[in-house]
């Protein structure tokens, strides 16, 4: 009965244009509270959960195809919805209707600050553990708070096995103190010259006794190689190492002695294959097609989502946090032609109503000659007008977002980008959708 129920509402839901995906996870709890205990249950061989600040969502859905590359069957969440709910829905979408799965392999990606709530019902095989920054201070609170979520999250599972961001200090420091079996990945080489004094840049004392860490290099925010000059806390042995980075024409980068390359932009995009790729190898694949799986992987749901309106390439992507969004602002700025920007913030209960982070960004590199215009848009479109002020960047308000996008669409220079925070995802994109068609 759940899992009928369900499926009618969610197809209802997409008939309606809604994504609906929640919804149909809170209906099938409802009528049956042990029904994610139950399929996860039927998983045939390993549970991955994949974890993190930023990049869940590609990693997870990057290590679902390189998965089925394999021949596998497999449970996934493909579209990001990542609390319990959502969850329980792509256990029970994927279900059969006699209450059956039929699955070799599920990867799930979970919230934070979900993890408590969702182990209980499954102990997952692997973990991926991606990034740690500041997210949603109303709703996280301080990096330290989501910490010790995941910390007891792990407690949960001793025997899972955490893939963990060996550059990342935060997650390596959990990692290394969970008790856990762990493996890690990261980029050992300096890839860039310098990078800017002014980043925001978490947690730079050791959390093991409170010294400042010392950097021999940073890639971004608080991500690099350092060590703590008081007590033993250091960047771990990497397993999955990258070298050779090159992001010339796209991204490619060396892993096992193999080459891996892949027509995407963005440097944080290393670490999301990265982290997939060596989730894949931690649990004994070889994903002999891997490269293949990269080729043809299509980013969806907003991240770095490409569309064709009307003769003008618009790309959406997702941004809701300060380290996010300097990368994004980094991936952007990797576009030598001239580029329209759009620009939505909303204050949604999902966003985060406290939208001081915008001040953490580095909009200033806006001000740059293939910068043609900014709209601001959303909610909170006077807040970002005003960021944007701050930095003597002229910008125009539309409130609308769809207004916003016909207007650049019409008197644009055909090169789009759209940056959103996260309730401004979905209904960004149906639009897009909408007006592609």
């Amino acid at each position: 009965m759940a899992i009928w129920t369900a499926k009618i509402v969610s197809t209802a839901c997409r008939i309606s244009g809604r994504q609906g995906v929640t919804f149909a996870g809170k209906i099938a709890l409802k009528i049956d509270p042990q029904i994610l205990r139950d399929l996860a249950a039927q998983v045939r061989e390993k549970i991955f959960v994949v974890c993190g600040t930023n990049g869940k969502t590609t990693t997870n859905n990057l290590l679902c195809s390189a998965i089925e590359s394999e021949g596998k069957k497999l449970v996934c969440n493909h579209t990001g919805s990542n609390m319990l709910a959502g969850v329980a829905a792509a256990f029970v979408l994927a279900a059969k209707n006699n209450g059956k799965l039929d699955a070799d392999y599920a990867c799930i990606e979970i919230d934070e600050a979900s993890t408590l709530r969702i182990f209980p019902h499954f102990k997952p095989d692997y973990i991926v553990l991606t990034n740690l920054f500041r997210d949603q201070l109303d709703r996280y609170g301080e990096i330290d708070i989501t910490m010790d979520m995941l910390n007891r999250a792990m407690k949960m599972a001793p025997e899972m096995t955490v893939i963990v961001n060996g550059d990342d200090a935060l997650s390596a420091y959990l990692a290394m103190e969970s008790g856990n079996p762990y493996k890690t990945y990261g980029i050992t080489e300096r890839v860039f010259d310098s990078q800017s004094d002014h980043e925001i840049r978490e947690g730079r004392f050791c959390k093991k006794c409170g010294a400042q860490l010392e950097y021999e290099f940073y890639h971004y925010s608080q991500i690099g190689k350092y060590r703590c000059p008081s007590c033993d806390f250091a960047r771990p042995e990497i397993d999955f190492e990258a070298s050779h980075i090159d992001m010339s024409d796209g991204l490619s980068f060396d892993v096992e002695n193999r080459h891996i390359s892949a027509d995407y932009k963005g440097f944080y995009n290393i670490y999301n294959i990265l982290a997939a790729y060596s989730a894949a190898r931690t649990a004994g694949m070889s994903i002999p097609k891997f490269e293949e799986v990269l080729k043809k992987f299509n980013p969806q749901n907003g991240r770095m989502e490409q569309f064709r309106i009307k003769g003008t390439h618009v790309v959406l992507n997702l941004a809701k946090n300060p380290a996010g969004f300097n990368q994004n602002i980094s991936a952007v700025m990797e576009d030598e032609k001239e580029k329209d920007i759009i620009i939505v913030i909303n204050d949604n209960a999902q966003d985060g109503t406290d939208i001081s982070w915008l001040w953490d960004v580095d909009f200033d590199r806006f001000a740059a000659p293939g910068i043609r215009s900014i709209t601001v848009s959303g909610i909170r479109c006077q807040d970002m007008r005003l960021r944007m002020k701050y930095v003597d960047i002229q910008s125009e308000l539309i409130a609308d977002v769809k207004t916003a996008i016909e207007a650049r669409v019409a008197d644009g220079c055909k090169n789009l980008y759209v940056l959103v925070n996260y309730t401004a995802l979905f209904s960004t994109r149906n639009i897009l959708v909408g007006m592609q068609k």
